[in-house]
């Protein structure tokens, strides 16, 4: 009895680590990703899902008016959608990055078409923008080998983050804060950088309310109580 509860309990945690390494974002099991850096004080702002025009404007403001330069990770259709509003966010001089045309979960999309959905996205991107797009997060957080080989492929680099404000959910501004400031604890206790995963967005369509996480946004900014330095994940490639 013994050879079957062993050969079960291996393909257990085989199974578990399949998931951590598709599913967690600071996971580089499946191939390297940009998470953060060795500077505590820095920190990335990252939002997903966009351009949303019932939150990406009003963002926009409250990073224009402290003067930081921010990373949107752009969903292709949304862009076709909203041309003027991904221009406008370009022209802010924001980093814009790939987070495919519809947002399926590549770790379980064939290879081809997670190709399209990167493929695609970086057409209607560089062809709305003008400029070149060099990196990619994918939805969820979640991959495979061949989600990152593609990309690769496609001369995108991959960003994760290791906090979350957990924005996808209902919550208050000052919630949202809270989880913000606690993983940036955390990560400066372990000598890293944070890279903190928002969303200006949603995946099921434009108009996601979306306005608590520009507030937590506003309110982070305002405090900096611990004189960060907002940086793009770029400085960390």
């Amino acid at each position: 009895m013994l050879f079957p509860v062993l050969a079960g309990t291996a393909a257990a945690a085989g199974i578990g680590v399949s998931i951590y390494a598709a599913y967690r974002p600071e996971s580089q099991i499946y191939g390297a990703t940009i998470v953060a850096g060795p500077n505590p004080s820095q920190v990335a702002l990252t939002y997903d899902d966009g351009p949303n025009p019932d939150a990406t404007p009003q963002l926009l403001d409250v990073l224009a008016r402290h003067e930081v330069r921010a990373t949107f990770f752009m969903v292709g259709s949304f862009v076709k959608a909203q041309p003027e509003l991904a221009r406008r966010v370009a022209a802010a001089g924001h980093l814009i990055g790939n987070h495919t045309l519809t947002h399926p979960n590549l770790a379980i999309t064939s290879s081809p078409e997670t190709r399209r959905q990167l493929a695609e996205t970086n057409n209607i991107l560089e062809q709305t923008l003008g400029q070149k797009i060099r990196f990619f997060r994918p939805p969820f957080g979640v991959r495979r080998p061949a989600t990152l080989r593609i990309a690769r492929e496609l001369d995108l680099v991959p960003v994760q983050w290791n906090v979350a404000a957990q924005d996808w959910n209902p919550a208050t501004p000052q919630q949202l804060l809270d989880r913000l400031e606690r993983g940036i604890a955390k990560n400066r206790q372990k000598n890293q950088a944070s890279n903190l995963l928002l969303h200006d967005g949603g995946p099921l369509g434009l108009g996601a309310k979306r306005m608590p996480t520009v507030e937590a946004t506003a309110l982070l900014l305002e405090r900096n109580i611990r004189n960060l330095t907002f940086v793009t994940p770029e400085i960390w490639a």
